[in-house]
């Protein structure tokens, strides 16, 4: 801001604009109430006899729309303009007349040597200055930019002094609060265990609130009582973690906080809500004097809390209120985040231990085993039994045939080509083969059970054989025995039967056998402890009565198989229990030529782990690929920025070099071009989370009407468009871009709904809803309904359609987030939404809007033709632009040139350094985002230490925020060219301030 010149000394000024009292004409209300004042019981006396320096400095506050006071005579009486009444709160207008030391009381230890100075003729200017006051009834944080300037008089004394300001304190709270999310994001980036993740949120926004205590926790299903695990404090207070029973606070907390609110005491002891004693007790039980509690609500139910507890009492800012509940968010996110990459750990680390475990067990089995590659039955793996079986000699990677010479021609080779070709396992007892287990050593005979099983792909083609098997050489020695006593043999054979008996009666594994028609002849006892059903129950029954309905086909299937004599091995399918609940049970069976001998285990457990993980692994992929596309989108949308900057500059210089009436025309089609891709870019950086949401007032019914073409497009010929909305709707303050993109969202889920076509409706009344609504809602809101004819929902989609991610399109039509964005949106406007629907009765999604106490903002016009300027005009000056796009640093260098300026270039901040070092550049223009350790915001701070006088304007193709939050002018791209050109002419004619 510049400081106005010294006011003052003989003539300055002029006579009056008419009468004695002309110079207090116009000013709005001020100026009324100046006219209307009783002057003479003030210091000032009667303005008829006021000196024309205090006449002329009156006459430009009055005429003035910017925050302006004079402080006049020995009182320093104050005089203030309409500009300033905002700043004064409650105390205007009786702060009219009065002295600055009584007006400003509450400040004036730190103004009055502010004043002393000013008063001695010192002008002054001040940046963001913290000031804090009392204005409205307690005491608040301000901060202001404003210059004062000493006035003189007639006499060339100084009776007065003159202050023009501004008051910045929302542009100071954003940029904080923006710097705040910026730190938080990358701690909380860093930690993946939800306990640190929890306990970083609440210390960050401890330390930054400058409070007591801070917590995060979980509510139970009744969303009544709160548990905290933990919390922070800054040693003032004691911690609170535990289960808290949040109806002891009083219903008013508990119905905010159900129903997704946040509940803010300023002062617990005198907030008539909490009068009661017993709610009293509770505050001063947990050192409570002031908080802030905001909620957590998914799926229409309170999961979360965060609170914010200041022992004594404190009047929140609005600003504070809104940044607890965007940490509260924030926390929940990141929370969900770690609490996957943990299951996913401990998931993974459990699959590597049974894996392990698995290699194990092969490698230690007593029955030999191994694996055989490719036609050629390569060895692929072998463990110790079979290394045993066949001697300590190289194995893996050879053929069988060159691994083992000595086995050929005993028809082993034959055999594993036949298997290999056929397909079908081979199951051999007893076979001879000869062996040489030693080098140097004779041939061996030995004798073997074994299994050729061919292993398949998943589109069944044959690429290896697993043999498995036992070497029974004693075995078959001692039968050859057996033979030979002939008077022993029935008793072995009992011994033996009783052995098998015992393994019947003790396995903790079902056994079955079965006629091959599924009817059930004998089963062991684990069928009871396992499954419920006693063997009477089971006796003469078809062992298909008990198979899951899914997973009846594929058991017939593999019935006939062992009925064909192939032998079932792991066979999964799922067994009703006695009290009507399913088992999972994996089989091995082999079939005799009368019956199917099976065993059946139960992994049920490993099932459930088995989605459980599968479950969690798609979640984080599905968030990994959202944060992806999103990264990748706001680069793109960034570099098209650039594109359409260049392209305006491009299509501006053409406009001025030729007079064709037909190419303006074209012109002009390209300009309405860049406009149209400068909102489509607007849409991109919103999804990308590089632009934040700017709400504002809209009317529903002309949005909805012109956006009526888009939503047919979007419909096919055979669904019909009814749209039913009222001329006396309510206005709304949303997002003009993310409700467009809620409505399409819904017309096209109702679209996808009605493959045999159907009708949209799409209708809006005003609504008025009493307290205690089940609904959670209160007040005016402008209801909004979207309904069609399709296939509907059943109640368990329903209760989970507005999850973020979750779909029932098929995999690639759907990301889940919809629904998730339309629910956001009502939230956003203070409303919420839900969901009517039945299968086969169509579906009915329901936006309550909060009614806007606004006029609704009309809608840009498209932009305006390119006009050519007169040859004549001419301006000085010379403008410094940085940008590292060299197509846009020349467009836009040249329009300026053009224009009459003269242009110095730099393609980063180092290089426009080297220029601010003395009084060359007259107006610095720079992009933010720049390759190199300064951005844009960088360079203008280093500007403004440099040549604190010198204007500068930023530019930026991502958001406007963080660079606004600067109090620097901010252009966003792609700007038209006129737009900048006539900004810097203001700059230099004194128009505007920098």
């Amino acid at each position: 801001m510049t400081d106005l010149p010294v006011i003052g000394g003989p003539g300055i000024g002029g006579p009056a604009i008419g009468g004695d009292l002309d110079f207090l004409s116009g000013g709005g209300e001020m100026g009324e109430r100046m006219r209307s004042h009783d002057w003479a019981s003030t210091a000032l006396g009667p303005p008829e006899g006021w000196p024309q320096s205090l006449r002329t400095i009156v006459s430009v506050v009055l005429s003035s729309r910017q925050a302006m006071f004079v402080a006049w005579g020995p009182e320093l009486s104050f005089l203030y303009n309409d500009g300033y009444v905002p700043i004064f709160g409650a105390k205007h207008p009786e702060a009219l007349g009065r002295p600055f030391a009584e007006v400003w009381w509450d400040i004036w230890p730190q103004i009055k040597p502010l004043v002393d100075r000013t008063l001695s003729g010192e002008a002054s200017w001040y940046e963001d200055l913290l000031i804090p006051m009392e204005r409205r009834g307690f005491r608040e944080d301000a901060w202001f930019t404003f210059s004062y300037t000493p006035v003189r008089g007639e006499d060339g004394r100084i009776p007065g002094m003159f202050c023009a300001a501004i008051e910045t304190t929302s542009q100071v709270l954003a940029a904080r609060r923006t710097d705040f999310h910026l730190k938080l994001e990358a701690r909380l980036r860093q930690l993946s265990n939800p306990f640190a993740v929890a306990a970083a949120a609440e210390e960050a926004l401890g330390r930054h609130l400058g409070v007591s205590r801070v917590g995060y926790g979980v509510v139970d299903e009744t969303a009544r009582f709160f548990t905290t695990e933990r919390n922070w404090t800054d040693g003032s207070v004691d911690h609170q973690a535990g289960t808290h029973d949040l109806l002891s606070f009083g219903p008013e907390l508990l119905d905010t906080l159900r129903s997704g609110g946040t509940l803010t005491i300023h002062d617990a002891a005198a907030d008539p809500r909490f009068a009661a004693p017993d709610r009293q007790a509770a505050f001063a039980g947990m050192n409570i004097a002031s908080a802030i509690t905001t909620s957590l609500v998914k799926n229409g139910r309170m999961v979360a809390a965060l609170y914010v507890h200041d022992r004594k009492p404190r009047h929140w800012h609005p600003d504070e209120v809104r940044l607890v509940e965007e940490v509260a968010e924030r926390t929940w996110s990141a929370l969900e985040r770690a609490q996957a990459e943990e299951s996913l750990h401990r998931a993974n680390a459990r699959l590597a231990a049974e894996g392990e475990q698995m290699r194990n067990l092969f490698r230690q089995s007593p029955n030999f085993m191994c694996v055989l590659r490719g036609p050629d039955h390569v060895f692929e793996l072998a463990n110790d039994s079979y290394r045993q079986l066949v001697g300590d000699r190289p194995l893996i990677g050879k053929p069988v045939h060159e691994a083992m010479p000595e086995v050929a021609g005993q028809g082993f080779f034959e055999l594993l080509g036949r298997v290999y070709d056929s397909g079908k396992p081979f199951v051999g007892h007893a076979l001879p083969v000869r062996v040489v287990r030693q080098p140097g050593a004779p041939v061996e005979e030995r004798f073997i059970t074994f299994i050729y099983q061919p292993i398949k792909d998943a589109d069944g083609r044959v690429t290896g054989i697993f043999c498995e098997g036992s070497d029974v050489t004693e075995a078959k020695h001692a039968e050859d025995a057996l033979r030979d006593l002939n008077a022993t043999l029935e008793q072995r054979v009992a011994d033996r039967t009783a052995d098998r008996d015992r393994m019947w009666r003790l396995s903790t594994d079902v056994m079955l056998v079965a006629r091959f028609d599924g009817t059930i002849n004998a089963v062991n006892p684990a069928w009871t402890s396992l499954l419920g059903w006693t063997e009477e129950e089971l006796a003469a029954r078809n062992f298909l009565d008990f198979v899951h309905p899914d997973d009846l086909g594929r058991t017939r299937a593999e019935a006939a198989r062992l009925g064909t004599g192939q032998t079932t091995h792991r066979f999964e399918n799922r067994y009703r229990h006695k009290d009507g609940h399913y088992l999972w049970l994996s089989w091995v069976a082999v079939p005799d030529d009368r019956f199917i001998h099976a065993v059946g285990r139960d992994i049920t457990a490993q099932k459930e782990a088995d989605a459980a993980l599968r479950q969690t692994e798609e979640q984080l992929r599905q968030a990994q690929k959202m944060e992806a596309v999103g990264q990748l989108t706001g680069g793109v949308a960034h570099d098209f920025n650039n594109l359409l900057q260049a392209l305006e500059g491009c299509l501006l210089m053409i406009g001025r070099r030729t007079g064709e009436p037909q190419v303006h025309a074209l012109l002009d089609a390209g300009q309405q071009a860049v406009g149209r891709g400068a909102k489509l870019v607007q849409q991109l950086m919103a999804f990308a989370r590089r632009d934040s949401l700017r709400p504002e007032s809209i009317g529903v019914r002309e949005r909805v009407l012109a956006m009526s073409a888009l939503l047919e497009r979007a419909l096919r010929a055979d669904i019909a468009l009814d749209l039913r909305l009222g001329d006396d709707l309510w206005p709304v303050e949303v997002d003009p871009t993310q409700f467009e993109l809620a409505v399409i969202n819904l017309a096209v889920n109702a679209r996808d709904a009605m493959p045999s076509g159907g009708r949209l409706t799409v209708e809006a009344v005003n609504s008025v809803f009493a307290p205690g609504d089940p609904r959670g809602v209160e007040g005016e809101f402008l209801h909004l309904s979207v309904s069609d004819t399709g296939c509907g929902m059943p109640a368990a989609v329903t209760a989970r359609a507005f999850e973020p991610f979750f779909t029932t399109k098929d995999l690639g039509k759907g990301t889940g987030l919809g629904l998730a964005q339309v629910y956001g949106l009502a939230r956003q406007a203070g409303g919420t939404a839900w969901i009517d629907s039945a299968p086969d009765h169509g579906t009915t999604v329901h936006l309550l809007l909060r009614r806007s106490g606004v006029a609704p903002t009309m809608e840009p016009a498209l932009p305006a033709a390119i006009v050519r300027p007169s040859v004549g005009a001419r301006r000085h000056g010379r403008v410094l632009v940085v940008e590292d796009d060299p197509i846009v640093a020349m467009t836009v260098s040249t329009a300026l040139e053009d224009a009459g300026f003269a242009v110095l270039s730099a393609a980063n901040a180092e290089e426009a350094l080297p220029h601010l070092a003395d009084d060359g550049v007259d107006v610095l223009l720079s992009d933010v985002v720049m390759p190199g350790a300064m951005s844009g915001i960088d360079l203008a701070r280093e500007a403004r230490e440099r040549r604190p006088s010198l204007p500068v304007i930023l530019a930026t193709g991502y958001s406007e925020d963080i660079a606004r939050a600067t109090g620097i002018p901010v252009l966003a791209k792609p700007y038209r060219i006129d737009e900048l050109v006539g900004r810097i002419d203001a700059i230099l004619m004194g128009q505007v301030e920098d």
